[in-house]
C-alpha cells in the first residue's frame, strides 16, 4: 500500500490561530479540513520522532482523536519496558563515562512503544538543564533523567520537588553549599528564571530571598545534606509571601505565580506548536489557567495536541527538528536499529550531546540548528547512516523496508519511501527531481539507489522540519 495525501485548505485555520476560543477547540476533520496522511505524520512527528508506515496506514484509518489516544496512552505494558531500560542504564552508569547512558538512552527512542514519553523527557532534560560537566556522577545523571521520565507527563510541581532533593540539582548549578552567611544565587536564580516565571517576571528582592530560603543545603561526598545551623530561619517575602520560608516553601510560591504558568506554557508551545512566532498571553490565557489548577503536564500537552491550532498550517512544519529529532526519526521510520554508541558520538557533534545541555538553559533549539556548517555536517551524517557498510554496519535498508510493504519495484519503492518520510507533504517538482537519478539508470543496484535516494530525501530542507 502507498501511503496517499490530500490537499488540505490551511488559510482559514491559519487566519483564526489567534482566538483561542477556536485555536484550543478539539480538531474535527471537515471537508475543508480533512484528515490526511500529512496530519498523521505532523502529529507523530510532534509527539514522537516520526512514524512507521504502519503506524501512518492506521492513524489514517483511526483519525486524529483516536490516534491522539495511541500516542497519549499506548497499549501494553510501560512499567516493564521502561524497567528493563532502567536497569540497562544503571549499569551503564557504573562508568564515568556517559557513552552508555547516551546509547541507551537512544535505543530506548527508538525502540519505545510510548515515544511522546521519551520525547517530554527530552524537552525537560533541556529544561531543567543539568549536565555531566557539572554533576560529578553518572550514577546520578541516570537517576535524574529517569526522574524526569516518571513526571514528563504528569505532575510539574512535583518533578521540581523531587528534582531538588537530589544532589544532582545542586551539583549541576554549582550550588554545593549554601550558607546563610554566604547565599549562592545560583539556585535561586535558575528557580526564578528557567523554571519559574521567567525573565522579568520577578524583582530582585525575589531572588534574595529564595537564596535565603535554600540556606542549610549541601552536598557532601555525593549526598544532599541539611544542615538547621546554616538555615536562615528569619522571615521572607517571595512574591509578596512573607514567612519563615523552606526551600520546598520557596518552590510552592513561585509555582503560584501567574507568570510561571505562562512561561511554562509558552514553552510548551514553543515544543509543541510553533517556534516560529510568539504567541500572545492572549492565546495562552486557557492553557494557562488550566496548568495553574494543578501543574498537571499531561493535560495541557493532550489539549494542544488535539486542538485546531495544532492541525493547521500555523503549526506544521514551525519547528526545526533537533539532531535526535532527525536521527530518531529516519532510524523509526526504517524499522530497524543501528550503533547507538556511536550514533550518540555523532549527534553530540551535530550540536546535542544528551546529559550534556550546554547552558543551564538547555539547548536553545530553534535556527540555532540550522546553519551552513551544520547542514553539511547532516549530510555526512546522513551519507554515513545510510551506507551498505561503515560504522553503522548497513544496518538501515531503506529497500528492506519497502519490500516488507510490497512494494519490490524501483519507482514504486521510492514513491513509498518518498511518502513515509515526509508523510504526504511532498511538492511535484521535489518529488520529480528526486525521482530522476532512479529513472535515468535503472542498472544500478536497487538496494543502493534506494539508499541514495533516501539520502536525497533526508537532507531536503522539508526533512529538516517538523
Amino acid at each position: 500500500m502507498i501511503l496517499t495525501s490530500q490537499p488540505d485548505s490551511g488559510t482559514a485555520a491559519s487566519d483564526r490561530a489567534s482566538d483561542p476560543a477556536w485555536a484550543w477547540a478539539p480538531f474535527a476533520p471537515s471537508e475543508g479540513q480533512p484528515w490526511t496522511v500529512r496530519w498523521a505524520g505532523h502529529l507523530y512527528r510532534r509527539a514522537g520522532f516520526g512514524a512507521t508506515a504502519k503506524e501512518l496506514q492506521e492513524a489514517v484509518t483511526a483519525g486524529p482523536q483516536r490516534t491522539a489516544d495511541r500516542l497519549l496512552r499506548p497499549a501494553g505494558d510501560m512499567a516493564a519496558f521502561n524497567a528493563d531500560f532502567d536497569k540497562y542504564e544503571a549499569a551503564a552508569a557504573n562508568s564515568d563515562s556517559t557513552d552508555g547512558l547516551r546509547a541507551w538512552w537512544l535505543r530506548r527512542m527508538i525502540e519505545t512503544p510510548h515515544p511522546l514519553l521519551e520525547k517530554m523527557t527530552l524537552f525537560w532534560h533541556s529544561h531543567l538543564g543539568l549536565s555531566r560537566a557539572r554533576v560529578n556522577s553518572s550514577k546520578l545523571m541516570a537517576r535524574h533523567v529517569q526522574g524526569l521520565r516518571r513526571q514528563a507527563l504528569g505532575n510539574y510541581r512535583d518533578m521540581l520537588v523531587a528534582a531538588f532533593h537530589e544532589p544532582s540539582m545542586f551539583q549541576g548549578l554549582e550550588a554545593e553549599a549554601n550558607r546563610k552567611a554566604m547565599l549562592n544565587l545560583n539556585i535561586a536564580r535558575q528557580l526564578l528564571e528557567q523554571y519559574g516565571p521567567g525573565p522579568g517576571g520577578y524583582h530582585e528582592r525575589d531572588l534574595r530571598e529564595t537564596a535565603r530560603a535554600f540556606t542549610g543545603w549541601f552536598v557532601l561526598r555525593g549526598e544532599l545534606r541539611f544542615f538547621e545551623r546554616e538555615h536562615d530561619d528569619g522571615p521572607k517575602t517571595i512574591a509578596g509571601q512573607t514567612g519563615k520560608w523552606t526551600a520546598e516553601d520557596a518552590v510552592r510560591i513561585v509555582l503560584q505565580s501567574p507568570a510561571t504558568a505562562q512561561h511554562i506554557v509558552r514553552k510548551l508551545y514553543r515544543w509543541l506548536i510553533s517556534e516560529a512566532d510568539e504567541p500572545s498571553a492572549e492565546l495562552l490565557a486557557p492553557l494557562a489557567k488550566s496548568w495553574a489548577q494543578d501543574y498537571n503536564i499531561g493535560r495541557v500537552v493532550e489539549r494542544m495536541l488535539r486542538s485546531n491550532l495544532f492541525f493547521s498550517a500555523a503549526a506544521c512544519g514551525r519547528r526545526i527538528k533537533s539532531p535526535v529529532e532527525y536521527a530518531v526519526g529516519i532510524v523509526r521510520a526504517l524499522e530497524s536499529s543501528v550503533p547507538t554508541t556511536r550514533l550518540g558520538h555523532d549527534l553530540a557533534q551535530l550540536g546535542q550531546n544528551l546529559y550534556h545541555p550546554p547552558t543551564t538553559g538547555g539547548w536553545v533549539g530553534g535556527r540555532h540548528w540550522i546553519n551552513p556548517a551544520t547542514l553539511v555536517a547532516r549530510h555526512n551524517f546522513a551519507t554515513e547512516l545510510l551506507a551498505a557498510g561503515g560504522p553503522y554496519e548497513g544496518k538501515l535498508n531503506p529497500a528492506a523496508t519497502a519490500q516488507r510493504y510490497g512494494h519490490k519495484e524501483r519507482l514504486p519503492a521510492a514513491d513509498f519511501l518518498l511518502e513515509l518520510l515526509l508523510a504526504g507533504d511532498v511538492p511535484p517538482a521535489l518529488r520529480e527531481t528526486l525521482r530522476k537519478p532512479l529513472e535515468a539508470d535503472a542498472r544500478t543496484d536497487l538496494a543502493l539507489s534506494l539508499r541514495a535516494f533516501v539520502h536525497g530525501v533526508v537532507t531536503q530542507p522539508e526533512y529538516q522540519l517538523c
